[in-house]
């Protein structure tokens, strides 16, 4: 079954490992836009020098760049079979550029999947997590704990929070994601491809939820 998927997800949401159940579920490639402008980047392609130029300058990639990227990566052999879209479009006109991409490709977008948690738990997930000073191991206070508090297991050094870990960033961190995504979201709901997923849930749930509304989206 050929899907044509764009995923949306707050930080801390578990968008990540959701677009993998999803890509492996269909058979499609994950396509990141962080990724491609990577790859653009690390291939040395004209498209992937003139993105390097603005980020080399700390400058965001220009829309009219990243509308050639996204179509260049969307017309390759493998998303013949349909495509999980993740980091792009951000913006309304970022949403109408994907529909031309794909009207160009002669193709339509079949869903966009929407994985929802409230504030309150983000902030529990984000702000519970632990970076060692030594040697950059990663743990989380509630999911993933050290065998002794503030102590790496790996090398026994110090554990820290972020700065951009904690409270008050992460709110304001969802606070710009919300007010950024909610007209694109507004946009595809009045198209009726919007699928809302509670993701404050056990991962396997929030997987046979998607599945289970993409399937019958198809």
């Amino acid at each position: 079954m050929a899907m044509q998927i764009v995923i949306f997800g707050p930080p801390g949401a578990g968008k990540g490992t959701q677009a993998k159940f999803l890509s492996e579920e269909f058979n499609v490639p994950h396509i990141s836009t962080g990724d491609i402008l990577r790859e653009n980047v690390k291939k040395g392609t004209p498209l992937g020098m003139k993105a390097k130029s603005y980020m080399d300058r700390g400058e965001l990639v220009p829309d009219a760049l990243l509308y050639d990227l996204v179509k260049a990566r969307l017309a390759e052999p493998d998303t013949k079979k349909g495509f999980l879209l993740d980091g792009y479009p951000r913006t309304i006109p970022q949403a109408r550029a994907l529909d031309e991409i794909l009207d160009d490709l002669n193709r339509k977008l079949d869903a966009v999947v929407n994985i929802e948690v409230g504030t309150t738990a983000l902030v529990r997930r984000l702000s519970g997590r632990r970076i060692c000073r030594a040697c950059g191991a990663s743990y989380h206070v509630a999911f993933n704990p050290p065998r002794a508090q503030d102590v790496c297991d790996a090398c026994g050094g110090e554990l820290y929070q972020r700065a951009d870990d904690r409270e008050e960033a992460i709110k304001n961190r969802l606070a710009v994601y919300k007010k950024q995504t909610q007209p694109v979201l507004d946009y595809y709901k009045k198209k009726g491809i919007l699928i809302d997923v509670d993701g404050d849930r056990e991962i396997e749930e929030v997987r046979a939820d998607v599945i289970h509304a993409l399937k019958e989206q198809a």
